[in-house]
């Protein structure tokens, strides 16, 4: 049996097609699952090399050697050298012997920063080693909701959210190996779940990907996402996996509902990315795909620009001299390197109340994770109300922000932008304007992201799909018709 698998940034579902309707494998009591996972291993860190007493011992070993080595090498070319001149002619002896030097030897600072990196490439060399082993070991991980509650009562351990994220980012080896451990592990508790649910042993599937991954290194970050999330299927115990775009994806399970023939313009915004597609959908023919397009923009922009308009000014953003990117790392919590960056720094103390206090404890015990989860919250609320009120005791006693939708309608601004430009680039190159938008993805709901759509196509019929489940309804309809 072949399931359809949407692995979001922001969250994960599994669909399959039964008696030509759409089954949605459930998580618990939900039809996905937030992807997030707790594990207690620490992810191994490069930065984080040390010269430790043991260490250091290894470098004056090295240095030892290296020095007698070189000592050793140059007696012999010393040698050598009277060697040759004593086959000379004793009349020309004497100027050569004036000649013969000691080769040039390499001082001690040089020797020991060879050493060092020797040093710290075998200590490398281990990390990756134990890197794999706890990627071997997360089957104690805990996923979705539960492990950001996890997290925040251990206080200890890595939450990694969004791991879809960091999949098209230049990634040190032994970190590249957390991830596809971690990858692997979302993607075997939803074959195991599928298999359970649907009495089969669920062994290929269809992944969705964006037309665009969150990258730093163009297409190959593409590529690089595609080979992790490959190998990580097979580390599941997927036998055989491929992958389809999720706006096509979509467009499938569109079509599935549309009685009649007729152009449609899919919409999907989800955490990460934005994914439009153009297609032929409706009636008694397949459908026909037209074009793609699609941006590494998503709802995790909508939220980091929310709080650092919003909420990192209670925290001195505009107000102190700390480095405004100090706040970007405070915000960016699917982003490791950068949590660790924010969480390490010890600069704060110097900082005047109440903002110095207030960065330290922002620091502390998971509680970037708790503005986070802030921050998101406000951006649901607003999205249908007025007005918002966020407690943040956590930080300091009594300590709340009040938000309106005005608010939100500023932070999201930028994200807007990138939006509209995708569909006036869109609308410009498809010519005659399409008869439906079909939308889906979590963003979705906001209405302003609505009303950005409709601005841009005013003819167009507006079609609402299932937020949640649009992409993974058509990811199920490809893995049957490829069954």
């Amino acid at each position: 049996m072949k399931i359809g698998i949407d692995f979001g940034t922001s969250y994960s579902a599994a669909a399959v097609v039964i008696d030509g309707a759409v089954r949605t494998v459930r998580f618990g009591d939900e039809q996905q699952f937030r992807t997030t996972v707790y594990f207690p291993e620490a992810v191994p860190d490069a930065n984080q090399f040390e010269l430790t007493d043991a260490l250091e011992g290894e470098v004056d070993a090295l240095v030892r050697s290296a020095r007698a080595q070189q000592t050793r090498a140059a007696s012999e070319a010393v040698a050598a050298r009277r060697e040759q001149v004593a086959r000379l002619p004793v009349d020309q002896r004497e100027a050569a012997l004036a000649l013969i030097s000691a080769p040039v030897q390499r001082s001690d600072t040089d020797l020991r920063r060879d050493a060092i990196r020797a040093v710290r490439r075998h200590w490398l060399e281990q990390q990756v080693r134990e890197a794999r082993a706890s990627a071997a070991s997360l089957q104690n991980a805990v996923y979705g909701e539960e492990a950001v509650e996890a997290y925040l009562a251990e206080g200890f351990g890595n939450l990694v959210q969004s791991p879809k994220s960091m999949l098209g980012y230049q990634l040190a080896p032994n970190v590249r190996q957390t991830i596809v451990g971690i990858a692997a592990y979302i993607l075997e508790h939803i074959r195991l779940s599928a298999s359970q649910q649907l009495g089969a042993n669920v062994r290929s599937a269809v992944l969705g990907r964006p037309v665009q991954f969150r990258s730093s290194m163009g297409a190959a970050g593409g590529d690089q996402a595609l080979a992790i999330l490959t190998e990580a299927a097979a580390g599941a115990g997927f036998d055989e996996v491929s992958f389809l775009e999720e706006p096509v994806a979509a467009a499938l399970g569109y079509h599935a509902q549309s009685a009649h023939r007729h152009r449609t313009l899919v919409v999907d915004i989800g955490g990460g990315t934005t994914d439009i597609t153009l297609a032929e959908v409706g009636g008694a023919e397949e459908p026909l795909v037209l074009g793609s397009w699609g941006i590494a923009r998503g709802g995790v922009d909508v939220d980091l620009s929310l709080s650092l308009s919003r909420f990192m000014p209670l925290f001195g953003r505009g107000a102190t001299r700390v480095p405004a990117h100090h706040f970007v790392e405070a915000a960016t919590v699917h982003d490791v390197v950068r949590q660790r960056d924010f969480q390490r720094r010890d600069s704060y103390r110097e900082v005047a109340a109440p903002f110095g206090p207030r960065l330290i404890a922002l620091q502390q015990g998971g509680n970037t994770t708790r503005l986070s989860r802030a921050v998101e919250s406000a951006k649901i609320v607003l999205s249908a109300r007025d007005d918002h009120r966020a407690e943040l005791d956590y930080i300091e006693p009594a300590l709340a922000l009040a938000t309106g939708a005005q608010h939100l309608a500023q932070a999201a601004e930028p994200f807007l932008g990138f939006l509209s430009e995708l569909l006036r680039e869109v609308g410009e190159e498809i010519g005659e304007p399409p008869a439906a938008v079909f939308l889906t993805g979590g963003m979705s709901r906001a209405p302003y992201v609505r009303e950005a759509v409709q601005r841009c196509f005013p003819s167009a019929r507006l079609v609402a799909g299932d937020p949640s489940l649009g992409v993974v309804s058509g990811l199920a309809f490809a893995a049957a018709r490829a069954a």
